[in-house]
């Protein structure tokens, strides 16, 4: 609800702070006093578009903030949050305008742009005017009204849920037969490479040690004469097992003669003995176990230029062959076992979009007799609002599969001709003006402020009408703002009448003859000045008494 305005030179407003209020306001005044200026004004602070002639002549510049009363779950709370700015109960929307045109905006006191300065105007405030038509002219939003209206918004909870398993269950089977069309493009290279390496059969770690019995096949001429020579060198002169049993038996001989002192030689010697015995088994073993057959080195080194060739090939190291082959084996697996598995993707995602189609086709029912119940509830405002030519009706088409979204299978539009014979058309292309304005009175108090910006303004709602239309008109209004807060501007004095709050707008001359300066002002008015305002929307001019007694009827909510 919007609780405050404060304007500071604005076109022809030096400056103005208006206290708001609930329930209905209404602004007067006599044609040309500024009207239009005020709602100039709002909407800056409501991100509509500014420029260089907004501003009062000879100001540098001109400043205007609205100030609003949220609920706790009003849109703008979530807008905020996802800017990252301060949300609080109260919010505060400035925009600032230089005498060059160029604009700052601010919610809160923080910078912001324009277009957030928009967006966030748009859920405060709804406006109807001549040339401001807003809201429920926006075809977007009326599928939401007509599931609010008809007290589906759990019921596309639901609906909402469906589709995305509906989506998710698709994407599955999608994803799924991508893979498995790739796959089967691959099929004859993949089973070329498996069968392969299958045949080649490498394992990890296999190059290294290759390699190593390559370099030591490569010098086994050497390996051969250096065996021979060790062991030439143990067998010269008799051997040095006989040379160190030699040496044994001859300390033996005479170890108890030594009185002991002996006996760690002795044992150091057959110490000596026993490992100079494992040295020559050693070497026999050893130069057995050598197999260093020329042909053995053809076959090592044709196995690991194999091997290389092989990572060379597909691009990976050596030892990542064998992982390798197991990867594309699986994947030869998904090639041969991909009917079974699409075939589940593919009754998941049946069953998903049955289940979808089921809760939309119920929905889709629910909006018709919704629409229906809507179009005759409208039809019923439109003849004392004096359009009784006027047709409305609410269209519920059904989409194509393709078009279906979270929001159910149909697109919903409201639909209005205002003269005899002519074709329903959008709302935003019927007729403008005052005509439009009551057009979109009648829609708002049926919907009964669903959907509704908190606060709903009228430029000359009644324009073109008087008497018992006019008060037609003025009863809607006061009946609308029960729900919500509304602003009008009117030259009616059947609508003034029902107003809970009213202000008079007047312009008046200031300065010395050769510099005068005009200025509009707004004023709050209290019980018997709005008597004397309603009297002179009656009489013009020269108010009567007889004017008196009918704006004192009018107020008292009789018929004048």
């Amino acid at each position: 609800m919007l609780t405050g305005l404060s304007v500071r030179d604005i076109v022809l407003i030096e400056r103005l702070d208006l206290a708001c209020g609930d329930g209905l306001g209404v602004l007067t005044g006599e044609t040309g006093a500024g009207k239009s200026i005020l709602l100039d004004a709002l909407g800056l602070a409501l991100g509509r578009r500014a420029d260089a002639g907004l501003v009062r002549n000879g100001a540098g510049q001109g400043v205007v903030s609205a100030v609003f009363d949220l609920p706790a779950k009003h849109p703008a709370h979530a807008i905020l949050t996802e800017q990252g700015l301060d949300a609080a109960d109260e919010l505060v929307l400035r925009r600032v305008v230089g005498a060059d045109g160029k604009s700052r905006a601010f919610v809160n006191d923080q910078p912001i742009s324009v277009a957030l300065l928009r967006r966030l105007g748009d859920t405060l405030v709804e406006i109807h005017g001549q040339n401001d038509e807003q809201g429920l002219t926006d075809a977007t939003i009326h599928r939401a009204l007509l599931d609010e209206y008809a007290g589906l918004e759990k019921d596309v909870s639901g609906l909402r849920d469906a589709y995305q398993a509906m989506r998710d269950a698709e994407k599955a089977l999608i994803d799924a037969a991508q893979t498995a069309e790739q796959a089967r493009r691959e099929e004859d290279f993949l089973r070329h490479v498996v069968n392969e390496l299958q045949e080649l059969s490498p394992k990890p770690g296999e190059e290294q040690e290759l390699a190593q019995q390559r370099s030591m096949l490569q010098a086994g001429e050497k390996l051969a004469a250096a065996m021979q020579e060790a062991q030439g060198a143990l067998e010269q002169g008799g051997g040095v097992d006989a040379r160190l049993r030699a040496c044994l038996r001859a300390l033996e001989r005479v170890a108890e003669k030594a009185g002991g002192k002996l006996d760690a030689v002795i044992a150091q010697a057959d110490q000596v003995l026993l490992q100079a015995g494992e040295l020559a088994s050693a070497l026999d073993r050893t130069a057995r176990d050598l197999d260093l057959d020329p042909q053995r080195l053809d076959k090592v080194e044709e196995r690991l230029f194999a091997l290389r060739a092989a990572a060379r090939k597909h691009n990976v190291a050596v030892d990542d062959l064998a992982a390798m082959a197991d990867r594309f084996a699986e994947r030869l697996a998904l090639i041969d076992n991909q009917a079974a598995s699409l075939g589940k993707l593919e009754k998941a995602a049946a069953a998903a979009k049955t289940a979808y189609q089921a809760k939309a086709e119920t929905i889709s029912a629910a909006r018709r007799k919704a629409a229906a119940k809507l179009d005759k509830a409208v039809a019923a405002e439109l003849a004392p609002l004096k359009l009784g030519a006027a047709k409305f009706s609410t269209s519920v088409e059904a989409l194509p599969p393709e078009q279906w979204s979270a929001e159910g299978a149909d697109r919903v539009q409201f639909l209005a001709s205002t003269n005899q014979g002519t074709a329903p058309g959008s709302l935003a292309k019927i007729a403008s003006g005052g005509e439009l304005s009551r057009f979109m009175l009648a829609l708002r108090v049926v919907l009964a402020g669903r959907g509704s910006a908190g606060t709903l303004i009228f430029d000359e709602v009644d324009r073109g009408v008087g008497g018992a239309t006019a008060a037609a008109v003025g009863q809607r209004l006061a009946r609308l703002a029960e729900r919500v807060q509304v602003l009008v501007v009117t030259h009616s004095p059947q609508v003034a009448a029902k107003g809970s709050h009213h202000w008079r707008i007047a312009k008046r001359e200031t300065g010395a003859a050769k510099n005068r300066t005009t200025l509009t002002e707004v004023a709050p008015l209290q019980a018997s000045e709005r008597r004397e305002e309603i009297a002179r929307m009656l009489a013009g001019a020269t108010v009567t008494d007889a004017a008196r007694a009918a704006a004192d009827s009018l107020l008292a909510g009789q018929e004048g």
